[in-house]
């Protein structure tokens, strides 16, 4: 029998456009190729199109304000007036250069009169968005921090969708999760401490949204799956009794994700709102002691489909989960949902043309995503009998998937039960393979060096897509490579670089690169998510066993050798960091994954070794936000983790040199990790923080060489070299001497050479100030 109709929501779309649109447009407008007005124009588009396509396939709930120019969490900043001083903000409308100021900092000439002069603005700190690949820029508090409405972005896009005939459920960042990802930004305080001030802000821009006509507002709030404490919930208790003390007719749907509620759900239940969504993919089990202890009056939004991977739904085994929920719940207080926005996913599987038929069967990007949910919702509507067809598809897909010869290589399988407890630890101490390392090296103090890529030129990235167009041969593209490559050690030699890196002007990206050499990766054409701004990346998709065919670096680092007496770096990629930087398969447990990773990458760490490498860099980038949310199971993560980059790292003698990159981490809570990896150089990223998470390994007494970043990549201006030399000298006074290497932040990639040559050339006179200081 019919049931009344489930409505269905769609937390949050990709902001990006199917053709990457959105990027395209922000870095015309940075180059000045644009104007404002086209770029707003253009997002204009963007946002009318996600609006359509939802209500055309059929969503109920569709959100506006999901869209951003860059990041919303520094729009939530930039609405409550959370800006910092440096970037000269009087009051009023904030002006976009301000707000991309904030994103990327700014170099200006300083109008001083004197060439040369300039004056510039750092950006805003850049991390990871919960235990997503999606960066959020920090916000930055002051113990004494006022805020003001100083947009009514969330009004205006609401607004903007009415025009167009469509309804639309505002989202908003939750004040209580804005503060807690918030920083200090001088004096030290809890920025939590602010929300009697903030939360008159909200509640203004909450009744702006119900004079405008809202009659529901998203709020989210995904900190309600970490570990609070009792200050913490009380703070959740008095910001939503404010909203419905200040704001009662304006429903709210309380949205949380990335895991279960858990000794928070009592209080999620126990708010002031109107509904409450739960992640039930990545926490299914909740689900049970949720219809069972909320309270009738509340809408329950049920995250059913997966918004962080790429997997087809098995809807009829999700139909009949729900069943018992469906029986003993007023149909009239449910909504099904995506488990999170689906920002994380990819825009539309039908621009995929070169996929394989079978394996494009098992995949669901975002729009597809969404019509999954409609058909579970016409599926609970109407009877399965009405999408009978649609359920047959997607069981077939399944099966395919499970049934496939592709997925399971008994060979790996059998590989892995083979490794043994000695294979994931080196032959010696550290202190014993420093001394061999030191005398085979002969490095000076304050070593310089890269993290390891060098711009991709328009020049790169034309050649690269002229050869996969078959219009360059690969001949000729050879030879272009090797001339990127010998200019990269030629110009490092110039500038006194004492360890080089051939620049990776071969690789289209630090996954991907690794992923299409190995068994078992799938590749898109057109599969592009957000990392952050306008930096889009295409995960790799795990869908089968993991080993390595053949070499896939030693090739390209013998030829840069070649060209220079000095070390140059073999360059890979972690397992911990191409497993958590992929669409992952969901079959088998993700340790497993990445454990079989591991043994293809220390396969290629023993072939550049035999070739003479004597340094091997193993990019953990990413070892940190794959950290569970819930500190009860990090041991279990950690456990693994590093066993899989031990196990990459440790097939090599004492006197080769295994460095690691580590990004965007705070490093505290996982020192003795960080620690258990035992390599022998890890670089770092601290220059946003003023090396601030160098005092995790002061105080751990971290015996191992660091190298902390002095130089912001993320931001287009140019460090003078005495700014880094004071940056090198907040490093001492945490860290031995004999410690410290000297290198940007990151990989230099996304940046262009006119900013990287005389940041490099600043860099390494700044190494050079400090060798004389130290004597």
């Amino acid at each position: 029998m019919a049931i009344s109709t489930v409505p269905v929501a769609a937390l949050g779309v990709p902001r990006i456009g199917r053709r990457r649109e959105l990027k395209f447009a922000l870095e015309n407008y940075w180059s000045g190729k644009d104007t404002a007005e086209s770029l707003h124009e253009t997002a204009k588009r963007l946002r009318a199109e996600n609006w359509r396509l939802q209500r055309d396939k059929g969503v109920t709930r569709i959100p506006s304000n999901d869209f951003s120019l860059y990041d919303h969490v520094l729009d939530t900043a930039v609405m409550v007036g959370a800006i910092p001083q440096r970037y000269g903000w009087a009051g009023g409308e904030v002006p976009l250069d301000t707000y991309f100021a904030m994103a990327r900092g700014s170099q200006e000439e300083a109008g001083c009169g004197h060439p040369g002069h300039v004056h510039s603005t750092s950006a805003l700190e850049m991390t990871k968005w919960f235990d997503t690949n999606y960066h959020y820029m920090v916000p930055e508090l002051a113990p004494d921090q006022q805020f003001v409405l100083t947009t009514i972005k969330p009004v205006d896009h609401f607004l903007e969708a009415r025009e167009l005939g469509i309804h639309t459920r505002p989202v908003i960042l939750g004040p209580v999760t804005f503060l807690k990802l918030a920083k200090s930004g001088g004096e030290e305080f809890d920025p939590l401490s602010l929300l009697p001030r903030l939360l008159p802000v909200y509640a203004e821009l909450l009744n702006r949204l119900l004079e405008a006509g809202a009659d529901w507002v998203q709020i989210d709030e995904p900190c309600l799956v970490l570990d609070l404490d009792a200050r913490e919930q009380a703070a959740l208790e008095a910001a939503y009794r404010h909203f419905a003390e200040e704001a009662p007719a304006l429903g709210i749907m309380l949205a949380t994700y990335f895991g279960a509620l858990g000794d928070n759900l009592d209080l999620a239940l126990s708010l002031p709102v109107s509904g409450l969504h739960v992640d039930l993919v990545r926490a299914p089990h909740q689900l049970e002691q949720i219809a069972r202890l909320a309270p009738r009056h509340m809408v329950l939004s049920l995250g059913l489909i997966d918004g962080r991977n790429v997997w087809r739904a098995d809807l009829t085994a999700v139909l009949d989960w729900l069943k018992p929920l469906v029986g003993g719940w007023p149909l009239d207080r449910i909504e099904i949902a995506p488990s999170c926005s689906l920002l994380h996913v990819p825009v539309d599987l039908d621009l995929e043309t070169a996929l394989d038929a079978e394996q494009k069967s098992w995949l669901a990007f975002a729009n597809q995503k969404i019509g999954e949910l409609t058909v579970l919702g016409r599926a609970l509507s109407q009877g399965r009998g009405e999408v009978a067809d649609e359920l047959q598809a997607c069981a077939d897909a399944v099966a395919s998937r499970r049934k496939s010869l592709r997925v399971h290589d008994p060979l790996v399988e059998g590989r892995l039960a083979a490794v043994d407890d000695a294979m994931a630890r080196r032959k010696s101490p550290f202190a014993e393979r420093r001394r061999k390392q030191g005398e085979k090296l002969d490095l000076p103090s304050f070593p310089t060096t890269t993290i390891g890529s060098f711009p991709q030129t328009a020049e790169v990235r034309k050649a690269r897509s002229a050869h996969a167009r078959g219009e360059l041969s690969y001949a000729d593209y050879e030879a272009f490579l090797r001339g990127q490559t010998e200019a990269a050690i030629r110009w490092q030699e110039d500038i006194g670089l004492d360890v080089l890196v051939h620049g990776e002007f071969e690789r289209n990206d630090m996954v991907q690169y690794f992923g299409e050499q190995l068994s078992g990766f799938a590749f898109t054409q057109a599969g592009w998510v957000q990392s952050y701004g306008s930096r889009y990346v295409r995960p790799p998709i795990i869908y089968g066993d993991v080993s390595r065919p053949n070499p896939m670096t030693v090739r390209w680092w013998q030829y840069a050798q070649s060209l220079t007496d000095r070390p140059v770096k073999g360059m890979l990629t972690g397992p911990v960091t191409i497993l958590n930087w992929s669409f992952v398969r969901d079959d088998i447990p993700r340790a497993q994954t990445c454990r079989q990773i591991a043994l293809a990458i220390r396969d290629e760490v023993v072939d550049l070794e035999r070739a003479g490498a004597v340094m091997i860099q193993i990019d953990e980038a990413a070892l940190r936000e794959g950290l569970p949310l819930r500190k009860a199971e990090w041991k279990a993560y950690l456990d693994w983790a590093v066993g899989s980059f031990r196990l990459a790292s440790s097939g090599v003698e004492d006197s080769t040199q295994i460095h690691t990159h580590m990004c965007y981490s705070e490093f505290n809570d996982i020192i003795d990790a960080i620690a258990a990896m035992d390599a022998d150089v890890i670089s770092i990223e601290t220059s946003r923080s003023r090396m601030e998470l160098l005092d995790a390994f002061r105080n751990y007494k971290y015996p191992n060489e660091i190298g902390p970043g002095v130089y912001d990549i993320h931001s287009p201006r140019v460090p003078h070299a005495g700014e880094m030399t004071d940056l090198i000298k907040l490093a001492r006074k945490r860290l031995a001497d004999s410690q410290i290497w000297i290198n940007p932040d990151c990989g230099l990639k996304t940046r262009k050479w006119e900013e990287v040559r005389p940041a490099l050339v600043n860099m390494v006179a700044a190494a050079r100030e400090l060798r004389s200081l130290a004597g």
